[in-house]
């Protein structure tokens, strides 16, 4: 398998007027609800075009950080700095603009087209009375075709499948012109090709990406570094090489696996084995 690689501002279908790939450094977050801390002095960096990975067990912080990266919630502690600019100094429009988010589902989106979704990411870029133009036609049409996704243009987003969904959120981001692509779990309940495609695609986009993933060996192959959370803390850091380890995951998931190399990617690639070392069940 081949992975696209990001290489700087894009030029054709879809471009825009985003200044290029963002350069995000996270220092030392903290985050807590109600005194209980969630989040415990997060260090994390991301360069212009990297695509950064965010894994962990359930409950380790993937998406409290995630949030706090992309403004949805205000850290307790610490700061999120885009290009050299604390977030916390942004307008909520401001930050729409440098920061664009993929959830794993839209809310809200009950009864609107494709096209209509996608238009949505035209809005911080234009006045509270500006109506759609010419322009931001061009832009959606072109992001749906970047994403596979022009045949599902006037169908009802919530008709769609999972896959059909994350690509139609995708090409929303994309007409945004963000910096920063913030992505929770974007496989999540997407069969096997469908997250090969999705990630295929952020990977390529001409933006830095962020993403919390669950898939270890998806987390390998499509992301530049890694950052392994535990109990709200960096348990690690590196390329997937570096933090993928038996070691490692052993202390932070709690499983026996097996680390060798993918025989394409050249990348970790992860068997996990039973307590009893047999075939479960067996």
């Amino acid at each position: 398998m081949t992975v696209g690689r990001k290489a700087g501002p894009k030029t054709g279908p879809g471009a825009g007027p985003a200044a290029g790939p963002a350069e995000l450094a996270v220092e030392a977050v903290r985050y807590e609800i109600d005194g209980q801390p969630l989040l415990h002095g997060i260090d994390l960096t991301a360069r212009p075009g990297e695509t950064v990975g965010v894994v962990g067990p359930n409950g380790s912080g993937k998406t409290t950080l995630l949030r706090c990266v992309y403004g949805t919630l205000r850290p307790t502690g610490g700061r999120v700095l885009l290009d050299g600019a604390d977030t916390a100094s942004l307008g909520v429009k401001d930050r729409a603009r440098r920061v664009a988010v993929v959830p794993q589902d839209a809310a809200g989106a009950f009864g609107l087209t494709v096209r209509e979704v996608v238009a949505m990411g035209r809005s911080p870029h234009k006045r509270f009375w500006e109506q759609d133009g010419p322009e931001d036609a061009r832009r959606v049409g072109e992001a749906l075709e970047t994403v596979g996704a022009a045949a599902l243009a006037g169908r009802r987003f919530d008709e769609l499948s999972g896959g059909e969904r994350q690509r139609a959120l995708v090409a929303r981001a994309l007409v945004q012109d963000p910096g920063l692509l913030a992505l929770d779990e974007p496989t999540n309940h997407l069969d096997i090709r469908y997250q090969l495609e999705i990630l295929g695609l952020v990977r390529a986009l001409p933006a830095t990406a962020l993403l919390v993933l669950h898939d270890l060996n998806l987390a390998a192959m499509y992301c530049d570094r890694l950052y392994v959370l535990a109990d709200g803390r960096v348990a690690a850091s590196g390329t997937p090489a570096q933090v993928l380890t038996e070691a490692l995951l052993t202390e932070v998931y709690g499983v026996r696996t097996r680390v060798g190399s993918h025989p394409t990617a050249g990348v970790p690639n992860i068997v996990y084995v039973p307590e009893d070392g047999e075939r479960a069940g067996h």
